[in-house]
């Protein structure tokens, strides 16, 4: 049996983007073993994309550790830099798919695009290597829910880094819209998030047992996005959770395009991308001054447009990129 070890050693949101590259895999190579080479804290992810056989715990690239016989296969889907390259190619496998890098000229591949959504450039890699990608393959089966919130708005209130958070105090005030509509909301984050979530709680007039920051896992959480009306977030993992389980969506986008790392356009309409029109540093230590162009009227008219609609209604408009300010 022919092994396939894919380095994929980045977060959830960046795991989710690779899913139908890594059930393309699966479909073209099914009496191989596939590896996975990525965090620990994902295996519960890993698990419902049904695709891969064995994870190797990975936390970046430089600590890539593989002590079985060199794969037949090293698939790189860890970003345009050199380090997944220099590890994989420390493993000697036989071939090795990547994006090409002038630090090694040997390794043939496409150029890397930048502008390309996450989604088409991993499927794009395959492609390039004769093996058919279905870009809509990215659906995942929700996880059964311990505690339901069935039909709730899930506003999750956090992201990775500062310059992709949204005011506090302004998501507040779409809770308190939400409230007045007689909408049931539960508000999530990570455990370092929990007294912010607690704080907008207490500004909207929610009550504090319906503040879910910190108090799940990754299957709880994502049971929740699943069974939810509309998620309501940032540019951050659970929106590529709430996508991969068909819910709706109104997702703020601040120093990235969402035409980058967005819900992708050709999903039928259960999607609105908030968007100022311009780019900055995704990691930056303070809210991005697009992020921040982003007013909590548009917000709220969003919120009202997706609820407004039949459940599981289609639209053939697809994923919706609204501009604002």
């Amino acid at each position: 049996m022919a092994v396939v070890l894919v380095l994929r050693a980045r977060g959830l949101g960046d795991l989710l983007t690779a899913v139908p590259a890594l059930r393309a895999l699966r479909r073209a190579r099914p009496g191989d073993r596939i590896v996975l080479a990525a965090p620990h804290r994902l295996k519960p992810i890993v698990d419902l994309i049904t695709s891969v056989d064995e994870m190797l715990p990975t936390t970046d690239a430089r600590t890539l550790r593989w002590d079985g016989p060199p794969p037949e296969l090293a698939v790189n889907l860890h970003g345009p830099g050199a380090d997944g390259l220099v590890e994989l190619a420390r493993i000697e496998p036989d071939h090795i798919l990547s994006y090409r890098n002038p630090a090694f000229p040997d390794v043939e591949g496409p150029e890397w695009r930048p502008e390309m959504h996450d989604i088409d450039r991993w499927c794009h890699l395959l492609e390039s290597a004769g093996i058919k990608a279905d870009r809509r393959n990215l659906g995942l089966v929700p996880p059964v829910a311990t505690t339901s919130h069935r039909d709730a708005v899930v506003v999750h209130i956090g992201a990775g880094a500062a310059a992709r958070r949204w005011p506090p105090e302004r998501f507040a005030a779409v809770i308190r819209h939400l409230l007045v509509q007689g909408r049931d909301v539960v508000v999530t984050g990570d455990q370092f998030e929990r007294d912010v979530a607690l704080g907008i709680a207490a500004r909207a007039g929610l009550s504090p047992d319906r503040v879910l920051a910190g108090s799940q896992n990754l299957i709880e959480l994502s049971a929740t996005l699943a069974e939810a009306a509309l998620v309501v977030c940032g540019d951050t993992a659970v929106a590529h959770l709430a996508t991969a389980f068909g819910t709706r969506t109104v997702v703020l986008f601040g120093p990235t395009a969402p035409s980058h790392s967005g819900p992708p356009p050709h999903l039928s309409g259960r999607h609105i991308a908030l968007w100022a029109g311009h780019t900055g540093d995704r990691d930056g230590d303070k809210p991005d001054p697009g992020l921040l162009q982003i007013t909590v009227e548009d917000v709220i008219e969003a919120t009202d447009t997706q609820l407004s609609r039949r459940p599981w209604a289609a639209d053939r408009r697809g994923t919706t990129y609204r501009r604002v300010g």
